[in-house]
């Protein structure tokens, strides 16, 4: 039987409870107070080592920069702000900017498309032609940028008269040509450093010591000939001894910050990492590697596919604990140095927890991080102990970027798998936030390469020299770091199977394998087995495939210089890159503009991030050894017609994308992205002063808590989430006062609802979304929609009952009026599949017949009667207070965590409370859309909160954030 009007029949029954005798129930009136108000004190807050209570507006640093008339030596570090111009520069404009074509977006995934829609043209649209302020001017942006390294790019010494030895850090310099490109005069950025000084060691004494210092602390002996002159490949690469303590006194220090800042062209401010400073602010440097153990020995080792040997993790623990005070330290050297509308960037797995640190300091900081090494996916990700600490501190960035679309793909895939947070292709729901992702892939400073490579007559001799030594042979050329992960011994492997295969290239092919020592600090025993290893390989090819007038294999372990490796990128016939695991390669993109006249092929690992920007190389699987025989073979027959247009392709896109590029388009995107969605439009957290005093000054309060998310944790198993004993205590403390009514208004059943909070007889609960009612001082339950025609349920039934059998690990649960379809046991992204066909369905084919409302929840798909909801009980509970300023509620505090909570909150906007009468809070972070006034971040804080106005003594932490196991060290910035 259908019933004529179910939702008048409703409204009439939600009507009742202010006419009737409500089983018993009147709304609290003033003078039945049962507690002495006097107990109930604001506690005091307490001062915090990590504070989130910081004032945003932080002045800069007044330390002077530098005077731009101070000049280098000859021998002053090489990395400056004198970057060269991208290749084939143009005046014209882009059409459209980000901003343009982000205008008007309405979802995270249509600003996404629409971003990519935005044309790149050859012609690209530098910094120089755009002013970042007049862009978005409603990020009110300063114009300053701070860059967060792990290191500075000089290796520094320091000499026993004070004096400072700067020299030029080896590796990564596709970052630093970036730090060089922002600190340019030419574009409207101001540039801030911000990178520890890393290892500094003692000047050696040049009489004793012969070797020098290279740009790592992996010192090798840099061979002036080394390029033509083999090395013993057994012979261990002399490392520099651990200094003893190193004492640096306040002044040096300064000293040391001007000439880091000399040749930088921007300010530079070193991170002084100790664990105590002196009474003087001296500082004193002991064990300077154990900043990079954690780092270096388990986030790069698992993100490259690796793991460590098992361990009773003591040592981990230990690594772990000085990561995090390495992160704060960063943070404190930031807020230092920043003021409002300043752009953080963040770079790489060294500083994971950085974003977060900062938004604890600086709620509305603007942040962007890039990550330039592999992601790993889920399954290989689920293995690191600190997996949750990882994902949360790098989701305190606005926007994360990544080498390759796999990595970003990983990322968000572990957000939903580990944390359950929604995430897409367009970025990371954290706590009501959305924290864009998106893919940069990185370049190099063309116009810089090309100098170097050909713009020298000592390379034309290193040529010509190289020529005449390996004459009429072809030449392969492959240069890695000595990292198990660099895919060498497959390399070598791979060229033994094409020498057995293809005699014909017996002694008319060589191959030019030059191996830098590790970036990696953590010398151990799997290091010593890779070069072991290596050494072999190489020992058994030549002696299977040489003779006393040829050797089919160079092996070089050390560094070469600079005119050695462009000399031999020119000469090559053949260049070879087998990774087994890599973020960026800036090997293959120097190999291609060294090309420019030889156009030799280049083959790359598919594991390679470089590799999907690199369409027209040769793509291999590393670990098909034959495969990359046979693709050297083909690569070395290839026609001068396919090898030429290969080459064109290549050569234009490196020459386009350069690092210069990369820099624009990504403070570009991130930009947009922050315009899009402005962070600036928080909600405050609650104010406990205030809402204590409103309660104090009150006799008619009425409160209205949500409970899942709100009073308890959101839970992987909905049986599971039952309130503690502290919320129940707290509860039962506040419902005994007489002058309170407090409600619970759930999506619960009522049978969940009577058996964790139906022995507080001053409760009331509403169960269902408002479907059923339990009056407070009562045991009966009053259904307010029993003429609404049922019959939908068996038919939604069906539909839940199809989908459960789809989807492994979900289920149903079926309450008196709803139905819900869980699957937050499920794997998300199946889960979140297979709910969106669900809900498609349903509205298909039940919405035109009944006034159902198919809701999608957290994790959840729920039907129920469109006109049910939270907001009418919410009307409903003020209406029966009655109206007019003396008998309505002077005091309403209202609790909720998701967007069915948001009924309430809309209903409390329309009614006629005054507005300083009526605290709406939602639970979750301060970013999220909302019509709460206020925020609390986690159902601990609202437990808090309740506990406070009850007087009782741990209400003191209400709003702390959550910090992570270890204390802030010391350190100056």
């Amino acid at each position: 039987m259908q019933y004529d009007n179910p939702k008048e029949d409703y409204e009439t029954r939600l009507e009742s409870m202010s006419t009737s005798d409500n089983h018993g129930y009147e709304p609290p009136h003033s003078g039945q107070n049962m507690l002495n108000d006097t107990n109930k004190r604001l506690p005091d807050t307490p001062r915090l080592c990590n504070p989130a209570n910081v004032d945003p507006h932080i002045t800069a640093s007044n330390s002077s920069s530098p005077t731009q008339s101070s000049k280098p030596t000859d021998d002053a570090p090489q990395w400056n702000a004198n970057y060269t111009s991208p290749v084939n520069p143009s005046a014209n404009r882009r059409p459209s900017s980000p901003a343009e074509a982000a205008a008007g977006a309405r979802s995270p995934e249509e600003l996404l498309r629409r971003l990519s829609l935005t044309r790149q043209s050859p012609e690209h649209q530098s910094a120089v032609d755009f002013n970042p302020r007049t862009a978005y001017p409603g990020l009110e942006l300063s114009g300053n940028i701070i860059s967060a390294t792990f290191c500075v790019p000089y290796k520094i010494n320091y000499g026993s008269d004070g004096d400072w030895e700067l020299i030029a850090r080896r590796g990564t310099s596709a970052l630093f040509d970036s730090f060089s490109y922002l600190a340019s005069p030419e574009i409207p950025w101001k540039h801030t450093l911000v990178g520890w000084t890393g290892e500094i060691d003692r000047i050696p004494n040049r009489a004793t010591d012969t070797w020098m210092f290279d740009g790592t602390m992996n010192s090798a002996p840099l061979n002036k000939a080394s390029a033509p002159i083999p090395v013993d490949p057994h012979a261990k690469i002399p490392q520099p001894n651990e200094s003893a303590d190193l004492r640096i006194p306040v002044e040096d220090q300064k000293r040391l910050k001007l000439e880091l800042e000399r040749d930088h062209g921007g300010r530079v401010a070193p991170v002084w990492l100790v664990d105590e400073a002196d009474s003087d602010d001296a500082v004193t440097l002991r064990d300077q590697h154990k900043w990079r153990r954690y780092g270096e020995h388990e986030l790069f080792t698992l993100f490259h596919y690796k793991q460590n040997e098992p361990s009773d993790g003591r040592a981990m623990k230990k690594a772990w604990k000085d990561y995090v005070k390495m992160n704060e330290a960063f943070a404190d050297a930031i807020v230092a140095v920043y003021r409002p509308g300043d752009v953080i960037l963040v770079h790489d797995y060294q500083l994971l927890l950085l974003p977060s640190f900062l938004r604890q300091r600086i709620p509305t900081i603007y942040v962007g991080f890039f990550l330039h090494i592999p992601f790993p996916s889920s399954e290989y990700y689920r293995c690191l102990t600190k997996r949750n600490d990882i994902l949360q501190g790098v989701l305190g960035a606005n926007m994360i970027g990544f080498q390759a679309f796999s990595y970003s793909r990983h990322f968000s895939s572990c957000c939903s798998r580990i944390l359950s947070f929604d995430s897409s292709p367009a970025g990371v729901d954290f706590f009501g936030s959305h924290v864009a992702v998106d893919v940069f892939p990185i370049g190099i400073n063309a116009a810089t390469t090309l100098q170097s490579a050909f713009g020298t007559p000592a390379i034309e001799d290193k040529i010509a020299a190289l020529r005449e030594l390996y004459a009429d042979k072809k030449i392969i050329v492959g240069r890695d770091r000595l990292d198990s992960v660099r895919g060498v011994a497959q390399k070598l492997q791979a060229f033994e199977i094409f020498l057995e295969r293809h005699p014909e290239w017996h002694e008319k092919v060589v191959l030019i394998q030059v191996t830098s020592p590790t970036s990696i600090e953590d010398r151990d025993e799997k290091s010593d087995k890779t070069e072991t290893k290596i050494s072999d390989l190489v020992a058994r090819i030549n002696g299977n495939f040489g003779s006393l007038s040829f050797v089919p294999v160079h092996h070089y372990p050390q560094y070469l210089t600079k005119d050695e490796y462009f000399a031999l990128l020119r000469i090559a016939d053949l260049g070879l890159i087998t990774s087994v695991r890599d973020g960026m390669n800036t090997t293959a993109l120097e190999y291609i503009l060294c090309q420019r006249d030889n156009h030799s092929p280049l083959i790359i690992s598919e594991f390679s991030g470089t590799a999907g920007s690199l369409g027209d190389a040769m793509h291999i699987n590393p670990w098909d050894l034959s495969g990359v025989a046979d693709a050297i073979d083909k690569a070395l027959k290839m026609s001068e017609a396919d090898k030429n247009d290969s080459h064109q392709r290549l050569y234009k896109y490196v020459t386009k994308n350069t690092i210069q590029t990369w820099t624009d388009n990504y403070l570009k995107r991130l930009l947009t992205n922050l315009a899009s969605f402005d962070t600036n439009k928080t909600t405050p957290p609650l104010d406990r002063a205030k809402l204590l005093d409103r309660y104090r000054n009150s006799s008619r309060r009425l409160f209205m808590f949500d409970y899942d998310g709100t009073l308890t944790p959101i839970v992987r198993d909905p049986d599971a989430a039952i309130p503690s004993d502290r919320v129940i205590r707290t509860l039962k403390t506040l419902a005994a006062d007489t002058r309170n009514a407090v409600w619970i208004i759930s999506g619960r059943d009522q049978k969940f609802l009577d058996e964790w909070m139906g022995h507080i007889p001053a409760l009331g609960l509403s169960a269902e979304h408002g479907s059923f009612v339990r009056m407070p001082n009562s045991t009966h339950w009053e259904n307010l929609t029993e003429t609404f025609d049922m019959s939908w349920q068996t038919k939604v039934m069906r539909v839940f009952e199809k989908y459960t059998e789809r989807t492994m690990g979900s289920f149903i649960e079926r309450k008196k009026i709803a139905l819900t379809w869980h699957y937050r046991r499920a794997d998300p992204e199946l889960g979140a599949y297979q709910a969106r066909r669900c809900q498609v369905e349903l509205e298909a084919k039940l919405t035109p017949h009944y006034d159902l409302e198919v809701m999608a929840g957290k994790a959840n798909l729920e039907v129920r009667p469109r006109f049910v909801n939270k907001g009418e009980i919410a009307k409903r509970l003020v209406k029966a207070y009655g109206s007019g300023e003396a008998s309505a509620p002077d005091f309403v505090l209202c609790l909720g965590d998701d967007f069915t909570d948001e009924d309430m909150f809309r209903s409390l906007r329309a009614s006629k409370l005054r507005d300083d009468h009526v605290f709406a809070v939602t639970v979750g972070a301060s970013s999220k859309q909302t019509l709460a006034r206020w925020h609390l971040v986690e159902p601990p804080d609202v437990v808090s909160a309740i506990a406070m106005l009850n007087g009782t003594a741990d209400a003191g932490n209400i709003g702390m954030p959550a910090t992570l196991e270890a204390s802030p060290p010391n350190n100056k910035a």
